[in-house]
C-alpha cells in the first residue's frame, strides 16, 4: 500500500501584534490510473501531448505506443490531480482523436519519479 502524501501549508497572520503562523498538515492518499487511449491516438502528438501537460499536474507516471494502435497511460497522484489531469488531456488538442477510454483506478505503488514517454 502507498503511503499518503503529507501537505503543508504555512499562513502569515498579520495582526499587528498579535502577528503569528498558522501550520495546516493533510494527508493525502495517493492513487494510480491506467488509461487506455483507442481513435486515432498514435502519429499525432498524443504522447508529446500528454507529457507537456504533465507540467501543470503533481503526477508521475509514463505514456507509450502499444502495438494495436492504441496509448496506455499510468499515471499516480491524489486523485483530484489525477482526474484534473484526464480533463486535461480530453480537453487538449489530442482530445479530438480520443474515440474510446478505458480507465482503472487502484492504489499507487510508488513506482514512477517522474513522468516520462515510453518508447
Amino acid at each position: 500500500m502507498a503511503p499518503p502524501v503529507r501537505i503543508s501549508l504555512t499562513i502569515l497572520l498579520l495582526n499587528g501584534p498579535r502577528s503569528g503562523f498558522i501550520v495546516l498538515s493533510l494527508w493525502m492518499k495517493r492513487h494510480r490510473v491506467k488509461n487506455l487511449y483507442s481513435g486515432h491516438v498514435q502519429g499525432v502528438g498524443f504522447r508529446y501531448t500528454v507529457k507537456t501537460l504533465t507540467h501543470g499536474f503533481e503526477v508521475t507516471g509514463t505514456v507509450r505506443n502499444l502495438e494495436d494502435g492504441r496509448v496506455e497511460l499510468a499515471a499516480e497522484g491524489t486523485k483530484e490531480e489525477l482526474e484534473a489531469f484526464l480533463d486535461a488531456i480530453r480537453e487538449s488538442e489530442v482530445g479530438r482523436f480520443i474515440r474510446q477510454e478505458q480507465t482503472c483506478w487502484s492504489e499507487a505503488i510508488n513506482e514512477f519519479r517522474s513522468f516520462e514517454i515510453s518508447r
